[in-house]
């Protein structure tokens, strides 16, 4: 584990209820984190990545820092001829991107990037029926999620653009991985508007985008992070996480922040909240009532058939009829990404989260930046085809 914050957070019951993993070492800058992680898998915690990687019975890294040192770490990681799990955003620039390709396949090493929602069953599941062919191929995409993402406890870089803050680099990255796998992967015009409406959180918070794929098909891709609208209401109200919804929480992040007025409190307010914090809850139980995740609303329309996606399972929408295909509860969250890597990993197959794919979804949000900032469409590169795994 390179760092032990919300990310791994979230990953941390994956890890534990999944028994082909075993969590034997981690590196992060916050002694209070450390010291939570060795008491509770009885491994070390280091200062540094490099005495991580150093560390013999470390086979793969699950890196979660900060989108800026995604790079580095990776590269650092590669160097020591471990396999790579990495946060999204895979990283901040093309540059990075392609520094991280190159070091791992001169490492001979796989490089995987996730957790972004296209691993989710459903959107799987709807990849499935498209290649299918029953009902022709996908012609449009719609895609909206309005979350409360902006008023979470942030550090001063997150709501800083060019250091990888707002929503293009943490949450398009969801929204594009998903219709680009969707939609076949080739992105080749980006036409948006970016939103930036608060100036005491200085970064996009919105944005809409109309992506138009090789061969004709297209996609809009709305996401707003206000904290107003939540569209979980469109999910059953079934949170981004699987679980159910509490009418009460409404309105939860903006008053968390209420009494914060200055950087260092918020900080220091999400570092409390964060694994090792004096306001952390651990647990690491599953819930009874979980869900598949999702990222919001998604309707894809094929030739002959609407498709949509929801946290139980697929309805689809034919010419004739209504189908309604449920599927089954997860049994561990995000096991779908822990299913890849250990694919890649003990059995050498090729990932579709590879550090290829998640470099066309970094140029494509690299692109909604672009297209809002000039007003012109945008043709972003490093496109690569979607191909399921054997």
């Amino acid at each position: 584990m390179v760092g032990l914050g919300r990310a791994f957070t979230l990953m941390l019951p994956t890890f534990v209820h999944d028994s082909r993993f075993k969590l034997v070492a981690a590196t992060d800058p916050i002694a209070a984190a450390r010291a939570q992680f060795s008491a509770d898998f009885g491994a070390p915690a280091y200062e540094s990545i490099e005495a991580l990687c150093a560390n013999p019975e470390v086979e793969a890294v699950y890196i979660a820092s900060p989108h800026q040192f995604h790079a580095e770490h990776v590269c650092l990681a590669a160097a020591y001829g471990k396999h790579v799990l990495v946060e999204k955003p895979m990283a901040l620039t093309i540059e990075e991107c392609n520094s991280m390709v190159d070091a791992t396949q001169r490492a001979g090493v796989h490089l995987i990037v996730g957790h972004s929602h296209s691993f989710n069953a459903p959107i799987k599941r709807c990849r499935e029926i498209i290649d299918s062919g029953v009902y022709g191929a996908v012609k449009m995409i719609n895609a909206l999620n309005f979350t409360d993402f902006l008023y979470r406890p942030r550090r001063p870089e997150e709501l800083d653009t060019q250091a990888g803050g707002g929503v293009i680099h943490s949450q398009a990255t969801h929204q594009i991985d998903i219709v680009r796998l969707l939609g076949g992967g080739l992105v080749r015009s980006v036409r948006a508007h970016t939103g930036a409406w608060d100036a005491s959180r200085p970064t996009e918070g919105a944005y809409s985008a109309l992506l138009g794929f090789d061969g004709g098909a297209f996609a809009s891709s709305t996401y707003s992070g206000y904290g107003h609208y939540d569209s979980d209401e469109l999910m059953d109200n079934i949170s981004e996480l699987g679980q159910p919804k509490q009418t009460q929480d409404y309105g939860a992040a903006r008053k968390r922040l209420e009494g914060t007025t200055k950087a260092a409190e918020e900080t220091t307010l999400k570092a409390a909240r964060n694994y090792g914090g004096s306001l952390y809850v651990p647990s690491t139980a599953l819930s009874q009532n979980l869900a598949h995740q999702h990222f919001g609303q998604l309707i894809i329309s094929c030739e002959k058939a609407d498709l949509r996606p929801s946290p139980t399972g697929i309805t689809i929408y034919a010419d004739k009829q209504k189908i309604t295909e449920a599927l089954q509860p997860p049994l561990i969250p995000r096991v779908e990404v822990m299913n890849e890597l250990f694919a890649a990993v003990a059995h050498d197959r090729p990932a579709v989260h590879s550090g290829e794919w998640a470099r066309a979804t970094t140029a494509v949000c690299l692109a909604i930046l672009e297209s809002a900032r000039t007003g012109q469409d945008c043709q972003p590169g490093h496109q690569v085809a979607y191909t399921s795994t054997p």
